[in-house]
């Protein structure tokens, strides 16, 4: 029976890419002086661009799971980097608003976060990580829905301005 090797299959690939992708994340934070992972990034990005957003909804635009985001807004309330609010237009939910400290990180945090996009492919030319990106996307819009913690609003390969 012949075995495929793993260098062949997507998921394989796609795995290895997510362990390089989370350890240049950490190694460009930790090198900035910051305590975050890129979950708490997202998160924290999200919640900066959508005030007053709910944990829920949190979750559908980062693709992440609805019972473990609770896990992620507690250590991002625990480090002072967001607070949460009891939501006036619903009384079991919370609305999750950025700090000034939040902020500062943010701010602060992102010539790193930058780096590291850079550097997880710096073995592409710009116009095969223009390839990349597209084809990612695609493969993910593809199949979203079949994910655990499929992404909410996400556009769609074809509303994406392609080069």
């Amino acid at each position: 029976m012949w075995v495929r090797d793993n260098n062949d299959m997507p998921g394989h690939l796609a795995r290895r890419f997510q362990q390089i992708a989370v350890a240049v994340f950490h190694a460009e934070a930790e090198a900035a002086g910051y305590d975050l992972t890129p979950v708490q990034y997202a998160a924290l990005a999200a919640i900066s661009a959508n005030p007053g957003i709910d944990q829920v909804t949190l979750a559908g635009l980062i693709a992440y799971d609805r019972t473990t985001i609770t896990g992620v807004v507690d250590r991002l309330a625990q480090k002072g980097l967001i607070e949460r609010q009891a939501s006036s237009r619903d009384r079991r939910a919370r609305e999750l608003t950025i700090t000034p400290e939040g902020s500062k990180t943010l701010e602060g945090i992102t010539p790193a976060v930058e780096a590291a996009q850079q550097s997880m492919v710096r073995g592409l030319t710009a116009e095969e990580t223009d390839d990349l990106m597209r084809l990612l996307r695609k493969a993910i819009a593809a199949g979203n829905e079949l994910s655990r913690a499929p992404l909410r609003g996400m556009p769609m390969e074809n509303d994406r301005k392609t080069s």
